[in-house]
């Protein structure tokens, strides 16, 4: 197997950042509440465009800031603000990212999860920026009883805004579902954007046996466990909601260098090369698969030649030995052969197409030599899970 050598992680990378971002704003994250926004509006923290900076905005509260900053504290207390997950899910780490507060970052942080079974009615609107709680915002957010959820992330020192130190890691061993969370700053400052990294948790049992769902959709669960290289986007991007906004809104890899000097096709004009990239999703929930869309919009110079998929079904031992070793396992079947792709163009394949017919839990995307893809979508009927056996 011709493969790329994956790039070495940055030391302070953890692991966690495969999983997709259960809050920003484009999967429907939202604030619905916020102490303080003097300075900037926490609705900010959920952007999904990376913070930036402008020395010469200012407004007439005071200095622009790309993220959420209130008034420095003259007050007991501390400043706080309730989030709504886009996707409900288990959270496994979160980012707190300080970018270009230096001198007005908040020192500390702390996180607290809920799970509630009715969202809150109450929500924030317009531009916030000057603006507090008002008195019958108090009243609502007070019964949420928030300051009693339990803690993700203790009372924990936060780095100021600088390139090398700004991006603040934490990793969560929550096992139960969250669908808020309240961030709390001690006692006052800013913060630039706020990734929650996690795998969502759908309900189920709601949904027919004989419906079709996307069954990889980050919306349900699905989440990206491996890939060979993401230079240019990660594989995550695929699963998201919606078509995807920009080619950065897709996976792209670099051009792999073992291509040859002289490419040539066979009859069906794929070329024949000696290498590929590939990315690994767990689905939301195992299930017979019955349609694979494959997206290339935006990637009009920069689209795979093809493509192909493979799946197969796995135990969590089974898939925690694959992540181990870089998914070389013997398990995988053809799902779709191989198919020559166009640019910027939606790939449909049904039943004519696909060659497995039998349950999956695990699929694995494979492009031919490197390229960009922005959507993937694999339609399909969940199969009942059976119970764990009793010893």
């Amino acid at each position: 197997m011709s493969e790329r050598k994956a790039a070495v992680k940055a030391a302070a990378e953890p692991d966690f950042l495969q999983f997709n971002d259960l809050v920003c704003d484009a999967v429907g994250g939202e604030v619905i509440f916020a102490t303080d926004e003097w300075f900037a509006p926490a609705a900010n923290l959920l952007k999904r465009e990376a913070p930036r900076f402008d020395a010469s905005a200012f407004t007439e509260f005071g200095k622009w800031m790309d993220g959420w900053e209130t008034r420095r504290k003259r007050t007991p207390g501390y400043d706080w603000c309730v989030i709504q997950l886009g996707v409900p899910g288990r959270i496994h780490g979160v980012d707190v990212d300080t970018s270009f507060f230096t001198g007005n970052h908040s020192p500390h942080v702390s996180i607290q999860a809920g799970c509630l079974d009715e969202p809150p009615t109450f929500t924030l609107e317009g531009d916030r920026t000057g603006m507090a709680a008002s008195h019958s915002q108090l009243e609502a957010v007070a019964k949420l009883g928030s300051e009693a959820w339990p803690v993700l992330v203790g009372v924990s020192q936060l780095n100021p805004g600088y390139s090398d130190c700004c991006h603040n890691y934490f990793k969560v061993t929550f096992n139960k579902r969250v669908t808020h969370l309240r961030l709390n700053m001690h006692p006052d400052g800013g913060i630039a954007r706020l990734r929650v990294y996690g795998v969502g948790q759908r309900d189920w049992s709601s949904v027919s046996a004989h419906q079709d769902v996307d069954l990889v959709a980050l919306t349900n669960g699905g989440v990206c466990l491996g890939f060979s290289d993401a230079h240019f986007g990660h594989p995550r991007n695929m699963i998201g909601p919606g078509r995807a906004v920009t080619m950065a809104d897709g996976w792209e890899t670099a051009r792999r260098l073992d291509r040859p000097k002289n490419l040539k096709a066979d009859r069906r004009g794929i070329l024949q090369v000696p290498g590929w990239e590939w990315a690994v999703f767990r689905l939301g929930h195992p299930g017979v698969i019955r349609s694979v869309e494959i997206d290339t919009a935006h990637f009009k110079g920069n689209f795979p030649d093809s493509c192909r998929m493979e799946a197969c079904s796995l135990t969590p031992q089974e898939e925690a030995e694959a992540i181990r070793t870089r998914w070389v396992s013997g398990k995988w079947q053809v799902l779709l052969p191989p198919q020559k792709l166009r640019p910027h163009q939606r790939h449909l394949y049904g039943d004519a197409h696909l060659t497995l017919s039998r349950p999956v839990s695990h699929v694995r995307l494979i492009i031919s030599p490197d390229g960009g893809v922005s959507r993937l979508r694999l339609l399909g009927r969940p199969t009942p899970v059976p119970p764990p056996s009793k010893l």
